[in-house]
C-alpha cells in the first residue's frame, strides 16, 4: 500500500479493513460507477484545453497532451508536465507538454480530471506548495478527496495485479 503510506495511521487502518474484507473494489465502484470516453490523445488534449480555458486563460499555451504508458514505470508518477526547448532559427522556443499515465484510460472521469487539474496547476505553480493546492481546489473543489480516492484506485490495481488470476 505504498500509494497511501504517508496518510495517518487511522486512515491506513480503515483502508486495511476494506482490503482485508475484500471490499475496496466495491467501495470504489459504488462511489465512482462511471467510466469516461476520453480514450485518444486528441480527446485528452481537448478535455485538458477545456479545463485550461475555463480556469487558466492567462497560463502559457499547451502544445501537446497525451497518454503515456511509460510514466508509471519510468517516472513513478501519474502525470508529467514538461517544457521542451527547441531552437527555431536564432530563437529558443519552449513547448509545454502534459503526459498522463495510460492507466487513466480505464479510470473514472473524476480521477482523470484530478490528474489533469494537477498538471495544469503546474503551469502557474511549479512547487507543491499552498498556492499550488489552492489553485487545484479552485479548479476542482473536491481535489483532495479525489486525490485520496485515486490513491485507493491505485491500491486496488496493485492488489488485483498481485492476486492470482481466477480461472
Amino acid at each position: 500500500m505504498r500509494f497511501i503510506a504517508a496518510y495517518p495511521a487511522g486512515v491506513l487502518a480503515q483502508v486495511r479493513e476494506l482490503v482485508d474484507a475484500g471490499q475496496l473494489a466495491a467501495h470504489l465502484d459504488r462511489r465512482y460507477p462511471a467510466r469516461h470516453a476520453v480514450q485518444t490523445d486528441r480527446a485528452l488534449y481537448e478535455f485538458t484545453a477545456q479545463i485550461k480555458q475555463d480556469y487558466l486563460r492567462s497560463a502559457p499555451p499547451i502544445h501537446k497532451v497525451a497518454y503515456d504508458a511509460r510514466i508509471d514505470v519510468v517516472h513513478h508518477a501519474l502525470g508529467l508536465h514538461t517544457a521542451i526547448s527547441r531552437v527555431q532559427g536564432s530563437k529558443l522556443k519552449a513547448k509545454k507538454e502534459i503526459r498522463v499515465a495510460s492507466l487513466f484510460r480505464e479510470a473514472p472521469p473524476e480521477f482523470l480530471r484530478m490528474i489533469v487539474v494537477h498538471e495544469l496547476a503546474h503551469l502557474k505553480e511549479s512547487d507543491h506548495n499552498k498556492a499550488f493546492y489552492r489553485l487545484c481546489e479552485f479548479m476542482e473543489p473536491q481535489y483532495h478527496q479525489l486525490e485520496f480516492d485515486t490513491r485507493l484506485f491505485l491500491v486496488r490495481r496493485e492488489i488485483e495485479a498481485a492476486s492470482p488470476a481466477a480461472d
